[in-house]
């Protein structure tokens, strides 16, 4: 009966999902579409918009903890040990996960309850309290969830609970001396380094701050409203699913063929053609890691049936995979746009050269390679090229279709995102027909709504602890000391350089947005960098950490993908971070290239 039990309420979590992505989807271009026929809309939509990425954040968050998906430091993969090391390791992580998440369930509860207390209605008189009752159940089942991963015994899933019992027990005392306090937090940042995802981590240590100086806990979840009053934000689960839903289809053999149609004939033309497709890719995908897993197995054999030695074929694949993050639509250009409060739009213009820049170099390299080991080339085509364009003609126009809708001003950025993943979704399920509509889409949207919830819930644990920060005024003694020992704009942005590098290659790419940006962005403005071009350094920099020995995600991907030691690809990359070094010093101390366009434009 209890198994049973659980997988009804596995189906109805699916269902709920599935349906807000259906929701978020269609408001927005009902919207969009009714504006010119005479004003036409639901009212409330934007209202209805911030409840549903509510729920989206929320229902994924808990779907990411059964599936685990949550963002992880990627330390965690070097961590060994004996078995019995790594069982309690487990318990520890995943029982401090359960504490962290039944504490801001306790707070999301409270936070509800004020809303209550207003009596505020959502169009259609449903109470907004009703909606928002989603926060804390979600967080109390994600409590049970970690608890139960905490252990495959009885023993450690008891001590897990236990634990989360002695913590609200531990609420009901006053602030603990100072000791504690160090010990508590300690305690959390090496449940992090062990495995417990990093919104637990960010969302633990705000919580002790905040319990340190007797501020209630439900100060962190109440930042969400602060998250959901973006008008950008809901952009992200839309992008999200639109990337997914091109990445489950053929896609990738699409824009293969265009490409091998487009540079097949240059010596080296391939590395063209791999260095092109993956930064496409990755601009649907937003560098989740999903490029390489899904074009690797595809590109890598190719690479190597025209000559290509091994190592450079290996780190071509690796470090293509991170290449795009700069162009529309991707992913991270949205998060920074939130958290920094820079234009969407501004940033993907002033991303154009500077993405372009880093394609250009790698490909350049791989031509370079490409005539030294004189791989095989094929004759141009005029007709092969225009049937390669016609078949892949749908994946190459999405980004035309978002920034086209954007930048006309015919549409806001979420109703362009909206019209994306229903396009994504026409096309594949109907037209190319790579992905059934009802057997097989409900899974992509599940697989992305994963992905929504760990990056949504690690944003909002972000906002928590950056308001204590802020009210502790850490940016401010952080500016002073940076101000006291830099003197200048170019030493600045070198240590900016170095500082992404290191710890971009150590956080995943949203951890590292959501933690650094705001930190990052007031210094930038203290020492006079373009809000715009410093958001490109950023973005570019994060970009080449994917590469960065010993535990640049890439390569982690790669050495799974490839079955081949990581202590090789650490050899196999070093031309590619070489290069993109380059890249990334050009974009630094070149502001034109991000800042040209928008001038040109009138947008600067």
């Amino acid at each position: 009966m209890s198994v049973r039990l659980v997988g009804a309420s596995q189906r109805v979590e699916e269902a709920a999902l599935v349906a807000a992505f259906a929701l978020a989807v269609l408001l927005p271009l009902i919207e969009a579409l009714g504006r010119p026929l005479g004003g036409l809309h639901i009212p409330g939509t934007a209202a209805y918009m911030q409840q549903l990425t509510i729920w989206l954040t929320f229902l994924g968050g808990l779907y990411a903890v059964r599936e685990g998906k949550h963002l992880t430091l990627s330390t965690v993969e070097l961590l060994g040990g004996a078995p019995r090391f790594k069982r309690a390791a487990a318990v520890l992580a995943y029982g401090v996960a359960a504490i962290v998440t039944a504490v801001l369930a306790y707070g999301a509860w409270h936070v509800v309850m004020a809303t209550r207390a207003q009596g505020d209605l959502l169009a259609g008189g449903l109470p907004r309290w009703v909606s928002e009752l989603v926060m804390p159940v979600a967080l109390a089942l994600m409590a049970l969830r970690f608890a139960w991963r905490a252990s495959p015994h009885w023993v450690g899933k008891v001590v897990a609970l236990l634990a989360v019992a002695a913590a609200f027990a531990l609420g009901l005392l006053p602030p603990p001396a100072q000791p504690v306090q160090w010990l508590l937090l300690g305690v959390i940042l090496v449940a992090a380094l062990l495995g417990a995802p990093v919104f637990v981590a960010m969302a633990g240590v705000a919580l002790v701050l905040f319990f340190k100086d007797s501020t209630p806990v439900a100060a962190v979840p109440a930042e969400i409203y602060r998250l959901i009053a973006s008008p950008t934000l809901p952009a992200i689960p839309l992008l999200t699913a639109c990337g997914y839903v091109l990445a489950e289809s053929r896609a990738a053999t699409r824009l293969v063929r265009f490409f091998r149609a487009l540079f097949g004939w240059m010596p080296g033309g391939l590395a063209v053609l791999v260095a092109a497709v993956c930064a496409l890719f990755t601009t649907f995908t937003g560098g989740s890691g999903v490029t390489i897993i899904a074009l690797g197995g595809l590109v890598y054999p190719i690479l190597r049936e025209d000559g290509y030695p091994e190592s450079f074929s290996l780190g071509l694949v690796t470090a293509a995979g991170s290449l795009g993050l700069l162009f529309p639509p991707s992913l991270p250009v949205i998060l920074y746009s939130v958290v920094a409060s820079v234009p969407a739009d501004q940033l993907y213009l002033a991303g154009l050269l500077p993405g372009l820049l880093l394609v250009v170099l790698v490909a350049g390299y791989g031509v370079m390679v490409g005539r030294r080991v004189q791989t095989r080339t094929t004759a141009f085509s005029w007709r092969e090229l225009a049937g390669a364009t016609w078949e892949a003609k749908y994946e190459l126009s999405v980004p035309v279709l978002v920034v086209g809708l954007f930048a006309s001003g015919l549409t806001s950025l979420v109703e362009a995102s909206a019209a994306a993943c229903a396009y994504a979704v026409i096309v594949e399920c109907f037209i190319t027909r790579d992905i059934h509509l009802v057997r097989e889409l409900p899974k992509v949207l599940l697989k992305a709504a994963a992905l929504v919830g760990g990056v949504l819930i690690l944003l909002s644990s972000a906002m928590g602890l950056t308001s204590y920060l802020v009210d502790a005024q850490v940016p401010d003694a952080l500016l002073s000391w940076v101000q006291a020992h830099i003197d200048s704009q170019l030493v600045f942005l070198l240590a900016l350089n170095v500082l992404l590098l290191v710890l971009g290659s150590v956080l995943e790419i949203y951890s590292a947005i959501v933690v650094l940006a705001p930190l990052v962005v007031p210094l930038g403005v203290a020492f006079g960098v373009h809000p715009v071009h410093l958001g490109v350094i950023f973005l570019a920099n994060l970009e080449m950490g994917f590469l960065f020995p010993p535990v640049g995600l890439n390569l982690f991907l790669s050495s799974s993908r490839f079955s081949v030691p990581i202590t090789r690809l650490y050899r196999d990359v070093v031309p590619f971070l070489v290069i993109r070094g380059v890249g990334v010093l050009l974009i630094t101390y070149i502001p034109a290239l991000s800042l040209g366009v928008l001038k040109l434009l009138g947008r600067g």
